[in-house]
């Protein structure tokens, strides 16, 4: 860590936060990751190696804990660590209300999608097994198809066809469905203006919007 050399505890402790992908290692942990692939998940773009080095940095400043489960490393928060959700938190909503322009490399369908998986309110959906495609018509190759299967009260993303009968198929541009999850729009504003459209059984379709939901930032509050 770069030292600032100042006694400002602001200063003490960004030596340690400011470095790249740090807080967001944090932010992932406290969204529930535990393992290193999961990790990666969250962090699609950072390298393997870096994330590492990262999780020994916060392992040494006593941010994180590992232990080894099953043979599996197995990552948690320490006290310390846990008392940076209130920041992370406020970060959050800081961003969304003042930053909230995103430029074409910050959307991402693997962090759209692991994302989705994890806050979608699965209490929701059917109570069998329910499969939904999402077609991105301006990503070209393997990221262009994603299927959600959510089982009971687990929720899975697949980047490969999982083979199971399809319920749904939702089709639009990757901006489009993070302006919905981020809350900048709505699924009504979308379905209307024809930038979403919904493959199904009318019911289905007519449920869907509410079974998917939004992401925890579209609560927040913004600007005028």
């Amino acid at each position: 860590m770069i030292s600032y050399g100042q006694f400002c505890p602001v200063a003490k402790a960004m030596e340690l936060l400011d470095e790249r992908w740090t807080i967001l290692i944090v932010r992932e942990m406290l969204l529930g990751s535990r393992h290193f692939n999961e990790l990666r998940r969250g962090v699609p773009k950072m390298s393997p190696a870096l994330l590492t080095k990262r999780l020994r940095s916060l392992e040494r400043a006593g941010v994180i804990r590992r232990s080894q489960v099953g043979g599996r490393s197995v990552y948690t928060l320490t006290t310390m660590g846990q008392e940076l959700e209130p920041v992370v938190d406020a970060l959050s909503a800081w961003g969304i209300r003042w930053i909230g322009e995103l430029g074409d490399a910050d959307l991402d369908p693997h962090l759209l999608l692991w994302d989705m998986r994890r806050t979608i309110p699965v209490e929701r959906w059917p109570r069998r097994r329910t499969v939904v495609q999402f077609v991105f018509s301006d990503v070209v190759g393997k990221a262009r198809s994603w299927w959600l299967v959510v089982s009971g009260d687990e929720a899975q993303v697949c980047d490969f066809d999982p083979g199971y009968e399809l319920d749904a198929t939702v089709t639009t541009d990757l901006r489009t469905l993070t302006e919905i999850w981020r809350g900048d729009t709505d699924w009504r504003l979308a379905l209307r203006e024809n930038l979403v459209e919904i493959h199904a059984a009318a019911e289905i379709a007519r449920d869907l919007p509410s079974w998917i939901g939004q992401g925890l930032t579209a609560e927040i509050p913004r600007p005028a």
